[in-house]
């Protein structure tokens, strides 16, 4: 049962640092690919914006709900058995 609850923290570390290193990755490059974009056509600046705003919120959206998992499996771990 020890390890049991050794290996969930474990796991939740991972989802959690997996998840951080890909969020912050995927933004990297989408800031990135904006602005070669936004060099090469100013004038689409405000519509690329817009569009580059709201997929960093969806990424981080998929982050934070790797975090709640992670947090769901840390402190409501259903992978234990009620005793």
């Amino acid at each position: 049962m020890e390890n049991v609850l050794g290996l969930v923290a474990l796991a939740c570390g991972l989802i959690v640092g997996l998840g951080a290193v890909g969020a912050s990755i995927g933004i990297a490059l989408m800031g990135g690919k904006f602005l070669e974009s936004s060099a090469r056509q100013p004038e689409l600046m405000n519509d690329l914006q817009t569009k580059m705003f709201i997929l960093a919120g969806l990424i981080d959206a998929a982050f934070l709900i790797g975090v709640a998992i992670a947090l769901l499996f840390a402190f409501a771990n259903p992978f234990t058995l009620a005793a």
